[in-house]
């Protein structure tokens, strides 16, 4: 199972997530559910950095199975956006795969 753990200061900003497992809906290669979550996220992580003046710690396992993202400056009202549209992405592939990903709030 994919979980994905979003840590929120005491206004409610994302300050990071973590994203770790494997789906196993299929066999590597044809696993939809790794696919489409790996997309969102790495898509997020990506345009925090070409959209924004954020430059996230990012940490990753060679191997896949592990991403690890810290805000540099939660409070920008951009990194957020493209935050919460990562987690709304990420939730309507929970409500329809919800045995391969888990979403944690912390």
């Amino acid at each position: 199972m994919i979980r994905v753990i979003i840590t929120q200061n005491s206004q409610g900003k994302m300050t990071e997530f973590e994203m770790s497992g494997h789906a196993d809906f299929d066999v590597h290669g044809k696993d939809l559910v790794c696919a489409g979550a790996s997309a969102v996220v790495f898509g997020s992580v990506n345009s925090l950095f070409s959209l924004t003046d954020s430059e996230p710690d990012v940490d990753m396992a060679d191997d896949g199975g592990y991403l690890s993202v810290k805000l540099i400056n939660p409070d920008d009202d951009k990194v957020q956006l493209i935050l919460d549209t990562m987690i709304i992405s990420l939730k309507t592939i929970e409500s329809e795969y919800s045995d391969f990903i888990k979403l944690e709030y912390k």
